[in-house]
């Protein structure tokens, strides 16, 4: 059964504002939630299709990806390339939003959640050329991310360090006042989440159990990425803390501007300029494309801003063997320097030339007579 659109899932329209997003899915996701709706597999089913969703249209990389390829984005198939793939636990992402609404459901959280919890994303930027978006290519790049603390293994305790159940949260990481329908959940203060104390922190890392690192990898940049192209990494982005798995590596594509060409999808644009002369009498002249150099046949006639078009001269549409095309507007320079005898020779050309030379502009002032009258 093919997924339904994620936009359609939450009831939002494709324009809606994170917080709009946000708000839908507490609707939906309070209304199916199992524990609401026992042995409702319809309901269940949707709880977790809201889940889907959500993850996607909340996370602004996901969602560029989503709006560009659709549920094809997110194919474990295409994981080779390292576009998305794979969701969270659908309870999990529900305990997320409503804690950060200040809430947690009171439909069974388990206990012991503030113990480990996930790495955050990092975001690159990576500038590449035209050529290089062209071709696709390797490139090394340096960052810094949070990785686990050698010294300690990520746990944060010396060697032979005694850890005690917290008295505060009794190891659960968080404390819980009553509030009616729901509960009010805060990290709890003394142990701050990690539901245990420790009595000797490691010296290296004071207890966080992670360091910031600078860290060097290598990428592999597929042909036809373009602008705002999100690649993940997954699992590159931070350390998880107390043992959370880690998070993503987001890259974000931003091609330099290119001295010739302009890009329209898979389509390259460029401007050439040709001579009064060869116009006229048409030539046969040398243009740039991204592969080397190529020729052009220029009609006899030819007006300045005709637009020629080569075929598969233009960029590769990503994951696709489709290469775009080459659009070449040619421009009419006019003379700026002219000397006596070049003047004397256009003007003994113009005394040679009648109406019919021009017919655009002979058809032009016929239509525009009313006006001079």
């Amino acid at each position: 059964m093919p997924k339904r659109d994620y936009y359609e899932v939450l009831g939002v329209s494709r324009d809606a504002s994170d917080e709009e997003i946000k708000k839908a899915y507490r609707k939906l996701a309070l209304k199916y939630h199992p524990d609401r709706n026992p042995g409702d597999k319809s309901a269940e089913e949707k709880f977790k299709e809201l889940g889907e969703a959500y993850e996607v249209l909340s996370d602004p990389q996901k969602r560029a990806a989503y709006d560009q390829y659709g549920h094809e984005a997110f194919d474990p198939r295409a994981r080779a390339q390292q576009w998305g793939g794979g969701f969270h636990d659908p309870f999990d992402i529900f305990r997320s939003v409503m804690a950060g609404f200040g809430f947690e459901d009171v439909f069974g959280g388990s206990e012991g959640e503030g113990r480990m919890s996930r790495g955050q994303n990092i975001e690159y930027e990576l500038e590449l050329t035209l050529e290089e978006a062209a071709t696709g290519c390797e490139k090394e790049i340096t960052y810094r991310r949070m990785e686990l603390c050698e010294a300690c293994d990520g746990s944060g305790s010396e060697p032979g360090a005694e850890r005690k159940v917290c008295s505060a949260c009794r190891g659960h990481g968080r404390v819980r006042v009553q509030g009616g329908f729901l509960s009010i959940i805060q990290t709890c203060p003394r142990c701050e989440g990690a539901g245990y104390i420790i009595d000797r922190l490691c010296k290296h890392c004071q207890g966080a159990g992670r360091r910031e690192r600078q860290t060097k990898l290598t990428l592999r940049i597929p042909p036809g990425v373009d602008n705002n192209t999100p690649l993940v990494k997954h699992g590159y982005g931070d350390a998880g803390v107390r043992g959370g798995p880690a998070g993503d590596l987001y890259i974000i594509i931003a091609i330099k501007p290119h001295d010739i060409f302009q890009r329209h999808g898979n389509d390259l644009w460029c401007e050439v300029p040709i001579s009064f002369v060869q116009a006229a009498l048409g030539a046969e002249v040398e243009i740039p494309t991204l592969s080397g150099q190529s020729h052009l046949k220029i009609p006899a006639g030819t007006q300045s801003g005709t637009v020629f078009r080569i075929r598969g001269k233009g960029m590769p549409k990503l994951k696709s063997h489709e290469i775009g095309d080459l659009h070449v507007r040619v421009v009419v320079e006019v003379p700026t320097k002219l000397n006596a005898e070049q003047k004397a020779k256009l003007l003994e050309f113009a005394n040679l030339c009648d109406a019919n030379v021009n017919p655009r502009s002979k058809s032009f002032f016929e239509r525009a007579k009313s006006f001079f009258k």
